[in-house]
């Protein structure tokens, strides 16, 4: 099995677009990539843009020569609905009716109307599909979050070709422990996973919930032995190894550019270096 990260927080976007290729099929999860419309009051540094645009091209390129895509859920650094490699292609997306908040229902329902005439387009909550020796399972709706969540859910995808990938988007640690069991009920070798949203401690997350978070995680390590792609919503603090100190001193856990061989490009949490005297 081929795995290989393609835009990520550490990579200087706000993604998770991972492509998997295994004898049988090649998979592109997650299609999508964008940016923090403020942060530090300030928008987008030109290299911000600059990256994006990079990733977009990259996303693109790759999509096109896919087989499969999958959309984990409807917030746009996950999917683009005006992008034009849909076409021909199988796409595992989330339900758009159900476990859905009202943004991403209105979301899906856009995404629908723009790709369903170009692609056979599945939704795959909690279903499996064989192809080949390949299987690709889906999970059902997971809280994008914790459990008091108002974003919605996501849902989370596993390819197994003998080995086993498992990719879950915007789980934010996980902070829900019921999204832990599932991953080690699946006994991944590889799992790439959003860590907590840190930025938004005592605010949006509370400490109680980044607790959780670092709990399920040593868990997860220490009950599947896999190794950990841990990214995009972690990687938007500056300090996020010093937040989860008991997990980056456990197991094998990397971000996106690491597990790539790359230096991490946190552009996001830089945007005020970035800024400079400029604004």
């Amino acid at each position: 099995m081929k795995i290989m990260p393609v835009a990520f927080d550490s990579m200087g976007v706000r993604s998770m677009a991972t492509y998997v290729e295994t004898k049988d099929v090649r998979i592109l999860i997650d299609p999508g990539a964008a940016l923090g419309p403020k942060r530090y009051g300030l928008p987008p540094a030109r290299e911000e843009v600059e990256a994006l645009d990079d990733a977009l091209r990259r996303i693109s390129e790759i999509a096109e020569k896919s087989d499969i895509l999958t959309v984990s859920h409807y917030h746009y650094d996950h999917h683009d609905p005006n992008a034009g490699f849909y076409d021909g292609k199988i796409v595992y997306a989330k339900d758009r009716l159900h476990d859905i908040n009202r943004s991403q229902k209105e979301r899906g329902r856009y995404f629908e109307d723009m790709v369903k005439e170009k692609c056979n387009l599945v939704y795959a909550y909690g279903m499996e599909f064989r192809h080949g020796k390949t299987t690709i399972r889906f999970s059902p709706p997971f809280p994008h979050g914790s459990e008091r969540t108002r974003l919605g859910y996501v849902i989370m995808v596993t390819v197994d070709d003998g080995e086993r990938i498992l990719h879950a988007s915007d789980v934010s640690g996980p902070v829900y422990e019921k999204a832990a069991d599932y991953i080690i009920g699946e006994n991944p070798d590889i799992v790439i996973i959003d860590g907590p949203a840190t930025i938004f401690l005592g605010w949006k997350m509370s400490y109680g919930d980044l607790e959780k978070a670092e709990k399920n995680l040593l868990s997860i390590i220490k009950s599947t032995d896999a190794e950990i792609i841990l990214d995009h919503h972690l990687l938007r603090d500056l300090k996020y190894r010093e937040r989860l100190e008991k997990v980056y001193s456990h197991g094998n856990v990397k971000t996106a550019a690491e597990f790539l061989g790359m230096k991490n490009n946190m552009l996001e949490a830089r945007r005020k270096e970035l800024w400079g005297s400029d604004y």
